[in-house]
């Protein structure tokens, strides 16, 4: 094996169909003219391949997918922390290439196909490369342990990244979401480290992010990143509710948390955005003003049970204009406490009792209801390429996974019989975004 180098009640579904026409290829108007195709796949290049033909594929591209700034029919996709499973040894994980650096790669649209054209490492202050390795217990860690494939404990990275969010600046520069810390990683064009904000870290203005989402579950962190449209304001969401006060707590309740950061003053917002059901994962958030926001809602599984009502993979519709600002203005480890409980600890009923509006929510798309469905297991990618098109792309786990009993197999698409793979669908409304 060889190491490589470089709110209001969701609308029903069938309300929410309306909204979308058919996957079929389309030009929008501003910019250059680009024909945007029904499915682009992510070009695959191989990683490696294990003595047992296991093949690797250097893709974990969909984490997140984000326009280029200035360049039409390019985009930037991210990897998240490197091939990895799960253990049968509690919250440990197994890294195929600990010295595998999390990275953007730059992509152009090419017919039906996404080529790369660039590869962004990220670096540390120092240009060094980072690795995707967690943290350890004293600085940011979730607990989680890794291993290399023959079980050998590996030692934490204090700067490590499981990078999950994007945004592309206007600067050349760009922000990471990661599920450690969280992070918030601000790089330059190179990928070096600018800046690294976190509830433990303050930027170079003492800067931190709130100390309560430091009580983040493992795996489920910030997973979605975004920028509101003034370029002023960082947008994240948390995958699922935190842990707060206790994991147990975190997946037994709808309420994921919000945050609102602002680049300029350092000020946060806290807002709680109610899943369908406890425990799914909010994949990505793009913002379409300073309130309105587009969230990507799913399951962890292959399709989904849409007649027993189980949100499944969906695009909703979100604003905070006029939800509960959640801040704590003390900044206790465990945020802002209602009745001596936390906000993840409050039934419904409380909420409402305590006067905690929440995000409103409409539904938008749901992408099981597509022509022909949606084969993937994990969307988190969710770009708005124009008014009436959006982006969707697809986290591959490089084409592995784990089997029940921790053993490292190959990712099969079940509708295809095939390695799973990124793809990126591109959907068209029938009616623009406002």
């Amino acid at each position: 094996m060889k190491d490589p180098t470089p709110g209001p009640k969701a609308r029903s579904l069938s309300a929410a169909i309306p909204l979308l026409a058919a996957l079929v290829a389309g030009c929008e108007t501003s910019g250059p003219a680009i024909e945007y195709p029904a499915l682009a796949v992510v070009e695959w290049r191989p990683l490696g391949e294990l003595s047992d033909g296991i093949k690797i594929h250097n893709g974990g591209y969909g984490s997140a997918i984000v326009l280029h700034p200035a360049r039409t029919g390019y985009f930037y996709l991210l990897t998240d922390r490197g091939p990895n499973i799960d253990t049968e040894w509690s919250t440990n994980k197994r890294f195929v290439y600990p010295s595998f650096a999390p990275h953007i790669g730059l992509f152009k649209l090419d017919g039906t196909r996404l080529v790369r054209v660039a590869v962004i490492e990220l670096k540390d202050a120092a240009g060094r490369r980072l690795t995707g390795l967690p943290n350890p217990p004293v600085r940011d860690g979730t607990g989680e342990m890794a291993v290399d494939l023959q079980g050998k404990a590996l030692p934490p990275d204090p700067d490590g990244i499981d990078s999950e969010g994007l945004v592309a600046m206007k600067d050349g520069s760009f922000w990471v979401s990661d599920e450690y810390g969280p992070h918030l990683l601000h790089v330059d064009g190179s990928g070096r480290t600018v800046e690294r904000i976190s509830p433990a870290v303050k930027n170079r203005e003492g800067h931190a992010l709130p100390s309560v989402f430091a009580t983040r579950r493992p795996n489920r962190g910030m997973e979605g990143l975004s920028i509101t449209p003034d370029g002023r304001t960082l947008v994240g969401i948390m995958q699922s509710a935190l842990g707060n006060p206790s994991a147990v707590v975190g997946k037994t309740t709808r309420a994921a948390r919000l945050l609102m950061y602002d680049l300029v003053t350092g000020a946060t917002q806290q807002f709680v955005y109610l899943q369908e059901q406890p425990d799914l994962s909010n994949s990505a958030i793009a913002a379409l003003s300073r309130t309105e926001f587009l969230v990507l809602e799913r399951n962890d599984s292959f399709g989904g049970n849409l007649a027993a009502g189980a949100c499944c993979k969906r695009i909703y519709r979100i604003d905070v204009a006029n939800a509960t600002d959640l801040s704590d203005p003390a900044d206790g480890a465990n945020g802002r406490l209602f009745n001596g409980k936390t906000l993840e600890q409050l039934a419904d009923a409380e909420l409402r009792s305590a006067g905690i509006v929440p995000a409103a929510k409409t539904l938008l798309l749901d992408l099981l209801s597509l022509p022909g469905g949606y084969p993937h297991d994990k969307p988190e990618g969710l770009a708005i390429v124009g008014p009436q098109l959006l982006a969707v792309s697809n986290d591959d786990d490089f084409g592995i996974t784990g089997d029940e009993s921790g053993a490292l197999v190959q990712k099969i698409l079940p509708a295809a019989g095939s390695i799973e793979r990124s793809e990126v669908y591109f959907l068209r409304l029938t009616a623009p975004l406002p």
